[in-house]
Order: C-alpha cells, then structure tokens, then sequence
C-alpha cells in the first residue's frame, strides 16, 4: 500500500472469543478523508473499529494497524488514545457513581474552555451532573459521545453507527457536530465540493453505518462494503448505498465474484 496514509490497516485477521471475524482486510485512510463502511450483522465492521483502538477482546493474529506512519498494532488503547485516534461507540455502557462533568473533564485537558460552549451547542447542559448515560435516550446518548470527541480531539475519528436509535431531531444535530468535529463545511443547499472540503485542514474518520441515514448530513469521500469479514467492495459511498438499497447485499457478492 501507499505511504502517505494517515491510518493504514495491513492483511488484518482478528479473532473474538476464539472466532475469526476479520480475514485479511486491507485499507488506507489519508489527512482528511473520511470512510463509510457498509455491511450486514456480523460481517466485522464493529470488530474492525475495536481491534483499530486496541481493545483486548479483539484479538489481532495477524496482520498491522500504522497510525502516522507507527506500527501501533501491540499498543494498549490508552497509548493510541495519546496518539490521536477517538471512537464513538454505538452502545456505550451506562456508569452509575460518575457524573458526566467529571468524564468530559477528563476529555477536555486541551480545550476545557470549550467544555461549556459545547455542552451548550449539543443540549447537553442539563446532564453534566447526571450519572453517564443513566436514563438517557438514545439521541442523547450519541449526543455525549460526540462531546467526548470534540473534546479530545483526536486526529482520527472511528464512528460506529452515529445514527443508530436516534430520531430526526436528533440526527441533524449530530450530522451538523460531526461535521464540526471533521472540520467539514456544508454549503446552505446542501451540495459540497470536494475540493473546498480539502482546502480546510481536516480530520480523518471511518464511520460505520447500517442505513445510511447519516450519510444525508456528513459528505463522505469513499464507500466499502465489508462480508464475511472481508471488504468486497470499495467506491462511491451513495453509489454504494443505492444498490445495497435497490438490490441488497447479494449484490456486492456477485460484483466480487467477477471481479476476482
């Protein structure tokens, strides 16, 4: 593969709880693109994000993850946290004892002035004195994970399934702070140039998504399809998502077929 990838993931196997999941996937993200990943249940999109952040469970047999030019395969997650890279889970545990305050806190050393600010832009206020996650609604709950990040600001973004359990409101609120956090600019009628997204300095991101839905706020650059823990497709991301609408998954088969 090249060697200006910002995030670059080598013949990558993974194992979870004795399984294979991952066989053997292979991708680049450069600065400032962002990738959409489109699958099934159970073809490895969240296993691909995890073993990315290093996360135990995710057991690499084979295969290298390089961040910045760093073999960063063996780091523990806190290190690669160091480094730059974020994730959004898509069902973070609630914890009972720890107010939210104290979480973003923590999340904020670099910018603890744009703790409030954000807070503020996200509806988020009112619950920074709530235990985390506890009672919340699954459009707040995806609310706290994107203050988190912008928080932390990593240079890499991982993002499982943003728009998952969240209602309309809600998902244009995080389309628009995901767009912030990327550094992307959306024109008022919704149309984006590619070049004029490129010209800002940006944030790279690997976005997971199993309807597509969120592709409608945030502009992504390239589209995979990942089966069987492989990915079988690469390309256009809307082009992508209008065939796996139109025709389903049994289609990004049969194109791999012919193409090997």
């Amino acid at each position: 593969m090249e060697d200006d990838f910002l995030l670059e993931v080598r013949n990558l196997h993974v194992e979870v709880g004795g399984k294979k999941v991952l066989m053997g996937v292979n991708l680049g993200i450069r600065v400032g693109e962002t990738h959409a990943f489109f699958g099934p249940n159970g073809s490895g999109k969240t296993t691909l994000l995890n073993a990315i952040m290093g996360f135990a469970d995710y057991n690499i047999v084979k295969g290298k993850v390089i961040f910045c030019g760093k073999d960063i395969t063996h780091l523990p997650v806190n290190e690669r946290a160091k480094m730059g890279i974020g994730i959004s889970f898509q069902r973070p545990p609630s914890i009972r004892g720890v107010r939210l305050r104290q979480l973003v806190e923590i999340c904020a050393k670099k910018n603890g002035k744009l703790l409030e600010e954000y807070a503020q832009k996200l509806n988020l206020v009112e619950f920074l004195e709530r235990e985390i996650n506890v009672g919340f609604s699954g459009g707040e709950i995806k609310r706290v994970e994107l203050l988190q990040l912008i928080l932390q600001d990593p240079q890499m973004v991982l993002l499982d399934e943003p728009e998952s359990g969240v209602d309309l409101e809600n998902i244009i609120l995080i389309g628009k702070a995901i767009n912030h956090l990327l550094g992307r600019k959306i024109k008022p009628n919704g149309e984006k140039s590619y070049k004029e997204l490129h010209r800002e300095k940006m944030k790279s991101a690997l976005i997971i998504t199993h309807t597509g839905h969120i592709l409608q706020y945030i502009d992504a650059d390239v589209g995979h399809v990942l089966l069987n823990g492989n990915i079988v497709c690469k390309g256009n991301p809307r082009e992508i998502l209008h065939t796996i609408r139109e025709h389903g998954y049994d289609e990004c088969y049969r194109c791999f077929r012919k193409e090997r």
